[in-house]
């Protein structure tokens, strides 16, 4: 692969566009939506205050209502009195379990609602990446991608250990074809190239077939007759989600 500056310029004006399309149609509309979800619970919480400040003052009045007692007959002090204690422990008992419910209610409710936002948010995240690198990658020359994508695969037909890649190999020993699937369409010299450089790899009598799939979005799939090996974005995002509902699950 042949490294230029105006490529390596072009890729990193990109990836900065990138980088500030997800900050300005991406996080910032989820932070709004979480302080307007906090303000939200903040209300809750004066509407607690209110209901636990209702509750302090029929305590009092309570408490004023026995002191009248009080003074005009002692002979009901006794009897007033303790049943304007119990009205007031229980309306004070019952005010605070309600407020503590509705605390607690409230504090899980936007725990949840921080969670699902969270979730929402990375798999927007990762759509909205998926579309936008797309976006960007098709603006490059079909020769540059192909060249890149081949790369990977020599790096990892490299990588494995002779008695896998004999193993590949030998799948194609009895006059099978290697299917080779792309995103979009190899321009002919790039196909010569992927050619001879499997061949080169797997064997000389590789024959080879190449075939479009728009679905991958990026990026190739190597289909055997028994192995596919995965070089696409849509196996890449696939894991992606898989990994968000992983996550999200186990929250």
């Amino acid at each position: 692969m042949h490294f230029t500056w105006s490529t390596f310029a072009l890729q990193t004006v990109n990836f900065a566009i990138l980088v500030w399309l997800l900050h300005r149609f991406l996080y910032r509309p989820v932070l709004s939506l979480i302080d307007a979800r906090r303000a939200e619970i903040e209300k809750q919480y004066s509407v607690a205050h209110e209901v636990e400040a209702a509750a302090k003052a029929a305590r009092d009045a309570a408490e004023a209502e026995h002191a009248d007692i009080v003074a005009e007959r002692s002979a009901t002090l006794r009897q007033a009195a303790g049943e304007a204690d119990a009205a007031a422990a229980a309306r004070r008992a019952q005010a605070e379990r309600e407020v503590s419910a509705l605390l607690d209610s409230a504090r899980k409710t936007l725990a949840t609602e921080r969670e699902q936002a969270l979730v929402e948010a990375r798999r927007s995240a990762l759509d909205l990446g998926a579309e936008i690198a797309g976006r960007l990658l098709a603006e490059m020359p079909m020769r540059l991608r192909a060249e890149a994508w081949l790369v990977r695969i020599d790096e990892h037909l490299s990588g494995v250990t002779p008695i896998e890649r004999q193993a590949l190999a030998g799948e194609l020993s009895n006059g099978d074809r290697l299917t080779v699937v792309t995103a979009s369409d190899l321009p002919a010299e790039a196909a010569a190239a992927w050619r001879e450089r499997l061949q080169h790899t797997l064997g000389d009598h590789l024959t080879i077939d190449f075939i479009v799939d728009s679905s991958l979005v990026a990026g190739t799939e190597l289909h055997f007759p028994n192995t596919i090996l995965r070089f696409s974005w849509k196996s890449t995002l696939a894991a992606m989600r898989a990994e968000i509902a992983a996550d999200a699950h186990a929250r």
